[in-house]
């Protein structure tokens, strides 16, 4: 378990702007930054991110935190691994206590597969570089590729010995655990229980995911046999999930941002050759379809994406329906073609870098416009494909939500191949609708739907089973006023009374003492305040972070929520309106009393129409006279929060 003070350290050195930039294209707005949500799909920026509270929240979906939630809830780190992240980026020493077994077991677990891959990256690259057998087929290999030991260094490119144990006997040796070798797919089981290498006698191409750790390996063979494959990879583990990686993204991610476009290509060595070029925002999706998860991750770096393709232009149609799912995405979508089977990768070896740049910077066509140039005389002439084509592009043109952008294409395809411009804008619209109504959302409000998460949890409590419409209503008031005095309790807690003529007095302190008749209905407002009453106790005054930063994920969750707004005043708005706006810290007194007042009288008002069910279902004069006291009581009490209040008791 990491101490306390290594975290204290990691959480003042941590700048959330800083390490949330290095995942979300952000841009600065006010004392804040913004950008589009890396957990949704979204054409207008909800997520925000606060320097001054250190933490972010992404509106669209709810989620909100500190670097150390963002990274788990990103990277699907564990705590730990969060925190060792940060660390690691801040040049921080870890210092750990002593933890239990079945906890080490549990941390470790992801932790041993990271290890032991970053273990097999150093063996294969060792091999490659310092062994004879390594610098004689694999070294060679890469360089009759083209490619420069700095970017071998720099890919951590490896080459795994012709020889069935070399590197499991070499792991073993070095104490990692055979059961992590075998979940990694770094090395096979026989029969008899012993392991040999998966990978042997192949060149090495490491894959990190987007922090740079490796978690996966692709390995080619250089031997002319067709019955052994051209390409083995890692199998789905814990640490690589093949749909939601995109190889050399960790290299590109930068340059992505900068220059605002993704260039897409097939394998590993066209990414090395495009790197090597000059050209470094360049990532590719190792042989299968793009995946929702992979196009998210470019998302978080920019919405233009250019598609370097190799093969005949007839293949790659076929293709070019799927690819306009991007539209859906929001992605600018853009096609380059290498012709006479050229790649990337040999169209740089044969004509060099600066060839490449100008073939891309004067070739790059939209879907559309790359589609057109690809239909012959044949598909003009033969109904049946001109029937297919038309069928593909209206397709294609049904993904893009602009319609400004649909009409100008449809003009041009109208054209291009002989048909009616109405009748196929109306077989596009009809695609477009039919999609528009398949994801047409639910009408449920997001307060009814909170109001019925309420009744779930009291469904089993007598006083909330035969609740009408307007008392779970109420119900809902309730809770929204305990959150309000949650709100306020880590906001301002640690800062001192400033009326009435109290002195020494915090503000936190001072709610705790005022709500202590006060019974809390929400679970979670409930364990902040008894936290924060606990922390008293001991001798501290919790603060913001405090909360923001607090193990417990439900609890720093809540905070979080209560200090974020999607709203901002403009630091122009009073040179631009001349309106002053007053905020409620220029009377903190009506703000914190008025908090506790409302929920108080919220309280009594229920305790009140207890007492009166009561009255109308009691039989025995001595419990009506109980009752009616109590009543009368209540009310007295109900007048005085109302007088504070200001406001008229009408029963």
């Amino acid at each position: 378990m990491i101490k306390k003070a290594t975290i204290d350290k990691i959480f003042e050195a941590t700048d959330i702007a800083e390490v949330i930039g290095e995942f979300v294209q952000l841009k600065k707005r006010g004392a804040n930054f913004v950008g589009l949500s890396p957990f949704a799909n979204e054409k207008t920026p909800s997520f925000t991110v606060s320097p001054v509270k250190g933490i972010f929240k992404d509106f669209s979906t709810g989620v909100g935190g500190s670097a150390v939630t963002f990274l788990m809830e990103h990277e699907k780190f564990t705590y730990p691994e969060a925190l060792k992240w940060l660390a690691k980026k801040y040049n921080i020493e870890v210092e750990e206590d002593q933890q239990k077994p079945e906890n080490i077991e549990e941390d470790n677990r992801r932790e041993s597969l990271m290890l032991v891959s970053a273990y097999a990256a150093r063996f294969f690259n060792e091999s490659l570089l310092d062994s004879p057998e390594g610098k004689n087929i694999g070294l060679s290999y890469f360089k009759e590729r083209g490619f420069r030991e700095d970017v071998i260094k720099k890919f951590e490119l490896g080459y795994s010995p012709d020889n069935w144990e070399a590197f499991s006997s070499a792991a073993i040796k070095q104490n990692y655990q055979p059961e992590f070798l075998l979940e990694s797919g770094l090395s096979v089981k026989r029969d008899n229980g012993t392991l040999y290498d998966r990978y042997r006698g192949r060149v090495m191409f490491p894959i990190h995911n987007f922090t740079g750790r490796v978690v996966g390996f692709g390995g080619r063979t250089l031997k002319n046999d067709k019955s052994v494959p051209k390409y083995v990879n890692s199998p789905e583990s814990e640490i690589y999930h093949k749909s939601n990686l995109l190889y050399g993204l960790y290299f590109a991610k930068r340059a992505i941002r900068e220059a605002d476009n993704c260039y897409l290509v097939e394998g590993y060595a066209d990414v090395i050759s495009v790197h090597q070029a000059g050209i470094e925002n360049v990532v590719a999706s190792s042989g299968t379809s793009l995946t929702v998860e992979q196009i998210r991750l470019i998302g978080r770096s920019t919405k233009n994406i250019t598609i370097l393709y190799d093969g005949d232009a007839a293949g790659i149609k076929a293709a070019l329906r799927g690819l306009s799912l991007l539209y859906e995405e929001g992605f600018n979508v853009k096609v380059v073609l290498f012709a006479d089977g050229h790649d990337p990768d040999s169209f740089i070896k044969a004509y060099g870098s600066s060839a490449f740049k100008k073939h891309i910077e004067t070739t790059t066509k939209g879907i559309i416009d790359f589609y057109l140039l690809t239909i012959s005389k044949e598909d003009f002439f033969d109904p049946i494909k001109k029937i297919k084509t038309t069928d593909d592009i209206a397709e294609i043109l049904s993904n893009h939500p602009d319609p400004e952008f649909r009409k100008t294409y449809i003009t041009q395809v109208a054209h291009k191949l002989n048909i009616d411009e109405r009748g196929f804008l109306s077989a596009v619209n009809k695609l477009v609708t039919k999609k528009s109504n398949s994801k047409r959302p639910s009408n449920i409000k997001s307060e009814d739907n909170e109001v019925n998460s309420v009744i779930q949890e009291n469904r089993t409590k007598p006083d909330y089973q035969e609740l009408s419409p307007d008392e779970l209503n109420l119900l809902y008031r309730d809770l929204s006023q305990e959150k309000e005095i949650v709100r306020l309790l880590i906001t301002y807690g640690n800062k001192m009374i400033d009326w009435d003529g109290i002195a020494n007095t915090y503000i936190g302190p001072f709610m705790i003492a005022e709500l202590s008749d006060v019974e809390f209905e929400n679970p979670e407002s409930k364990n902040i305040v008894q936290i924060y009453q606990q922390e008293l106790e001991n001798g501290r005054l919790p603060d913001e972070a405090f909360f923001i930063h607090h193990s417990n994920r439900s609890v720093a969750d809540l905070a979080v929520s209560m200090v974020s707004t999607p709203y901002n005043l403009s630091e122009n708005w009073y040179e631009k309106h001349k309106i002053l706006v007053s905020s409620e810290q220029d009377n903190m007194k009506a703000a914190i009393l008025g908090a506790i007042f409302h929920l108080k009288k919220r309280k009594v008002d229920q305790i009140l129409e207890g007492i009166r069910r009561e009255l109308q279902t009691t039989e025995s004069e001595d419990d009506t006279d109980i009752l009616l006291n109590k009543y009368q009581h209540m009310k007295k009490v109900e007048k005085y929060i109302s007088d504070f209040l200001g406001s008229v008791v009408l029963k």
